[in-house]
C-alpha cells in the first residue's frame, strides 16, 4: 500500500542534506590536497615554491562550505516541497 509524503521538516532534511555536502566535501577536500601536493612537488623542482597550506586549507573549508550549500540548498526545497504537496500531491511511496 503506498504512503504519500506530505510534508517534510525543513530542520531535519536541512541537516540531513548539510552532512552529506560535508562528507563528499570532505573527499573532495582530500582528492584536492592530494593534487595540491603532486602540484606543489612538481613546482619545487622547477625552483617555484607552492605551500602546503592549500592542502590543509581544502580539507578543512570544502567540507564547510559544501556544508552550507547542502544545508541552505535542504531548507529551500523542503520548503517548496512543503508548497507544492499543499496545493497538489505528496509523493507517493511503498513502506514496509
Amino acid at each position: 500500500m503506498a504512503q504519500e509524503l506530505k510534508r517534510i521538516d525543513v530542520l531535519s532534511f536541512a541537516i540531513v542534506l548539510g552532512l552529506v555536502g560535508a562528507v563528499s566535501g570532505l573527499i573532495v577536500g582530500i582528492l584536492a590536497a592530494l593534487f595540491g601536493a603532486m602540484v606543489g612537488s612538481a613546482a619545487s623542482a622547477i625552483g617555484l615554491s607552492m605551500g602546503a597550506a592549500f592542502g590543509g586549507l581544502a580539507i578543512i573549508i570544502f567540507p564547510v562550505i559544501s556544508f552550507l550549500y547542502g544545508f541552505i540548498g535542504g531548507a529551500i526545497f523542503a520548503i517548496i516541497y512543503n508548497f507544492v504537496a499543499s496545493k497538489y500531491k505528496g509523493i507517493k511511496i511503498e513502506l514496509k
